[in-house]
């Protein structure tokens, strides 16, 4: 399993000092330089969206919170239900998670604004309603494609049980043939007896006398596994319910079994029906599926780039000038990284560090992207673990 799918990705964003590169290069250089440095750090690229109203934005955090939590879910669910038909295929998981052709990671360290999805001359509401009628009808689709399969999968396993098991239970069609029942015949029937192998010798001795009207020497085994024999034995159709109790008694099982050439060839016709549908749908929906989670995933990370947005404007005021910036922290380095991030951005929690005009006097509460957690700069995490998820 690559390492690469389960990392979590720091996306946070600070003011601009007098131009949005100074703030790259600044924190660039405290923490993505040196021997190995504690960071992979890369510059996330949001393009300046419609503002609007204070009354419009904090609306728009409210409402994105919920949109970013609804995106990720419907993104877990494609990639839930992509392991579940992938089968015994599981190792081709991460090649069926690939987003505009790259590897989540990659994707996101490569960001870049979809103008043609998302055109930033629409207002954010409208961009976020665009993306939730896009996640809702994924949703559908999904829910839809996978009863659709699940249904014609259970059906499939359900008659392929039926094959294989135990003879107790299991269909008895593809064990027998023609030539082992009397079916000509106006008064004599034969009937499937399941024996316990240790009982065996012991069936072989009595079957004759379990009851009248039993054909001699009729009994034939046609099949057996390491529990159970099958045998066949023929008499008279009006000894049948008697000898049914008797067999009962001494702990032989009659299946209920009628010999029809015509069933047991619809029977064999219905399993290589269905098998053949199963593979048939199986290469469309797998396409379905990896495009899809393309779909969700840049939709889930644009969600994201709006909330950076919304929330650096709320936290540093107009004009905008803030730089958002994608951090990977290095293994072992998280705790550093934060208490470096902290110091540096501490003259935020001032309320005078940024030079830009604020909109408010006092903090404006819900702009926190991460429920618990509050830091002097934006701040939201990005976990790529969808190939370790597990329902």
């Amino acid at each position: 399993m690559s390492a690469m799918m389960e990392l979590e990705f720091w996306l946070i964003s600070a003011p601009g000092d007098k131009t949005k590169e100074q703030t790259y290069d600044k924190v660039t250089t405290a923490f993505g330089t040196g021997n190995p440095g504690l960071a992979t750090i890369t510059k996330f690229n949001i393009p300046d969206l419609k503002v609007g109203t204070l009354d419009a934005l904090m609306s728009s955090s409210d409402e994105l919170t919920k949109l970013d939590a609804f995106t990720e879910s419907v993104t877990r669910k494609v990639v839930q239900y992509t392991r579940d038909v992938l089968e015994d295929q599981s190792d081709k998981l991460v090649e069926n998670l690939k987003v505009q052709g790259q590897d989540m990671a990659m994707y996101l360290q490569n960001f870049q604004w979809d103008l043609a999805k998302y055109p930033i001359k629409q207002n954010i509401k409208n961009i976020s309603e665009v993306i939730s009628k896009q996640m809702s009808q994924i949703e559908g689709d999904l829910k839809t494609k996978s009863q659709a399969y699940n249904n014609l999968k259970s059906n499939l396993q359900s008659l392929e049980r039926k094959q294989t098991g135990s003879l107790l239970t299991r269909n008895l069609g593809d064990l027998v043939k023609k030539e082992h029942f009397i079916l000509d015949s106006e008064y004599i029937v034969t009937l499937l007896v399941v024996v316990p192998v240790v009982s065996q010798r012991d069936w072989e001795e009595r079957y004759e006398k379990l009851t009248d009207m039993i054909v001699p020497r009729s009994s034939r085994m046609v099949f057996s596994d390491n529990e159970h024999c099958l045998n066949t034995v023929s008499l008279f159709s009006r000894a049948v319910d008697e000898f049914k109790h008797k067999a009962r008694e001494a702990k032989f099982l009659v299946r209920d079994f009628a010999y029809n050439e015509e069933v047991l060839s619809k029977g064999r016709n219905d399993i290589t029906k269905l098998q053949g549908d199963k593979k048939k749908q199986y290469g469309p929906l797998v396409r379905w599926l990896k495009v899809n989670f393309s779909e969700t995933f840049q939709a889930w990370i644009h969600i994201k780039a709006i909330r950076v947005f919304v929330e650096s404007v709320l936290r540093y005021g107009l004009p905008v000038n803030f730089q958002a910036i994608l951090l990977l922290p290095h293994r072992k380095a998280q705790k550093r990284l934060r208490d470096g991030l902290k110091q540096m951005f501490s003259h935020l929690d001032s309320g005078g560090g940024s030079g830009a005009v604020d909109l408010f006097d006092t903090p404006v509460p819900g702009v926190s992207m991460n429920v618990g957690e509050y830091f002097p700069y934006v701040y939201c995490s990005i976990r790529l673990d969808f190939l370790s998820q597990r329902q």
